[in-house]
């Protein structure tokens, strides 16, 4: 490639070759049930049921999310397997190749922030498993400004150390972690649905509980005004993996192996594990006289080394997720704003130091219904990103990518001074319209006033997003010579 600039290259963002292209149908599968087994999607029913659905609605709404969001994630991960590239650099046809920055900012900067969530979800497994190791909670005065003890600060490092690790041995070592740990995330489900059965001596009362919607019920009447945003939130969970696929898929023996593999290793699981949550937690109302939808919580209660053995799951599961879901995506991404200084490894070095930076105890403690607000809130942003490229890869550009232009300063995809003004007004246009009830549902004291519409707009943020920035983007770009 003579012509490609070093502002916009580096061996990291380069076509994988032949040899690179190691992903089998399996490995894809074992990537989405090895990060589908985690702990925010275990939890993610019950902010269903206490949106007042039955399990069995729950469980179909988490499926039907998961299949939907299937869709995108086929269509965006064809490139990756056709040409080998990941997502920052294919975001360049649409948006330029400077202003692919711009995308490849805001999935950085969402996928940081469920980076730190989840690095202190696992921090808070360390210190649970040190506190039944030791026969008493750990615990400790607050520390002034971190408002968290020193054994939770020292977990939460020890948590963020191991990740480390494999950020510094890059892609391959995750690849292996992910291929390794799936079969056993399944059979530790399976073991858990045995001791549940046993211990409470069936599956216990949530499972013959009806919704809240049911003539008579709580929430009579009120049940697709509940089921659109819950399935938007749901959708919201993968959409950022959705718009970042291809960093996956470029890897892939074939296309169809990414397609096999998706399809076997997303919907279905995702749909079992919010069925298998749903069965637990049921459980613990027996067991515990009350629902406990936190896994560590319910590890914290085991005896013996049912205890230590539970723990050891859930933290080699946080971290297999945490680096597939929240640590490749932006690692290419801050690789592709300056490619020269940055490399796959260091935008890795960046996802996590601000991890450290952001103090993600405090967002998950000041934001109220964080999983809707934070959910909905970044579909809004993703969605109209995933319709311009799903737009400008098969309607405008028909699959067929120019791939030495994408490295290109002064390439087809250069556009006016690297920035493609369709892509941009398409983006602004398809979040606008969700900005209004996003602060209503973020800070509904301070944005009460919000009209219905715009609210009800809002529960539709992901969808609405992507299908106004497609129809907005196929208009712009008519007619222009691609």
């Amino acid at each position: 490639m003579q012509t490609q600039s070093g502002q916009l290259w580096n061996e990291d963002l380069a076509p994988t070759s032949e040899a690179q292209r190691t992903w089998r149908w399996y490995h894809f599968a074992a990537l989405w049930v090895g990060m589908v087994m985690c702990i925010p999607a275990y939890t993610l029913a019950a902010s269903l049921i206490e949106g007042g659905m039955s399990g069995y609605q729950a469980v179909v709404t988490v499926f039907i999310a998961n299949a939907i969001v299937l869709v995108p994630m086929l269509l965006i991960g064809h490139a990756g397997a056709k040409y080998g590239i990941p997502y920052a650099v294919l975001a360049r046809t649409s948006f330029g190749v400077r202003g692919a920055r711009l995308p490849a900012l805001m999935r950085a900067i969402v996928a940081c922030g469920w980076y730190g969530i989840q690095t202190w979800f696992g921090g808070q497994m360390i210190y649970t498993l040190g506190g039944v190791l030791i026969g008493h909670p750990l615990g400790g005065g607050n520390i002034a400004g971190l408002g968290i003890n020193a054994a939770q600060l020292v977990c939460f490092l020890i948590f963020w150390a191991i990740q480390f690790w494999y950020i510094f041995h890059g892609m391959e070592s995750i690849r292996k972690l992910e291929t390794y740990t799936a079969p056993l995330k399944i059979i530790i489900c399976f073991v858990l649905l045995g001791w549940v059965y046993n211990k409470a001596g069936g599956f216990g009362p949530l499972l013959d509980q009806p919704s809240q919607f049911v003539e008579g019920g709580k929430k009579a009447g009120q049940f697709w005004s509940t089921f659109w945003p819950s399935l938007t939130a749901m959708v919201g969970f993968w959409a950022t993996l959705a718009l970042n696929i291809p960093d996956f898929t470029r890897f892939a023996k074939s296309q169809k192996d990414q397609i096999l593999g998706q399809t076997i290793g997303l919907p279905a699981p995702m749909g079992l594990l919010a069925l298998l949550a749903v069965i637990v937690t049921s459980a613990t109302v027996v067991l515990y006289g009350k629902a406990l939808w936190d896994p560590v919580d319910l590890a914290s209660r085991m005896t013996g080394i049912a205890v230590l053995i539970a723990l050891l799951i859930l933290l080699i599961d946080t971290v297999s997720v945490n680096l597939a879901a929240n640590l490749v995506g932006p690692a290419y991404d801050f690789s592709a704003l300056n490619p020269k200084l940055i490399s796959y490894k260091t935008g890795g070095y960046i996802t996590a130091s601000i991890a450290l930076i952001m103090m993600p105890w405090k967002i998950l403690e000041s934001t109220q219904g964080y999983i809707f607000t934070w959910l909905i809130g970044y579909s809004a942003l993703l969605g109209p990103i995933a319709g311009i490229l799903i737009i400008d890869y098969y309607f405008i550009r028909k699959t067929e990518i120019d791939v030495n232009a994408l490295y290109q300063d002064e390439g087809k995809y250069s556009y006016k001074n690297g920035w493609n003004m369709a892509a941009v007004i398409a983006f602004v246009i398809g979040v606008l319209p969700n900005i209004p009830g996003f602060l209503n549902a973020a800070f509904p004291a301070s944005f009460p006033a919000i009209p219905e519409i715009l609210k009800t707009i809002y529960t539709y943020a992901w969808f609405v997003g992507l299908a106004l920035s497609g129809v907005v983007y196929m208009g712009l770009m008519s007619g222009k010579k691609v």
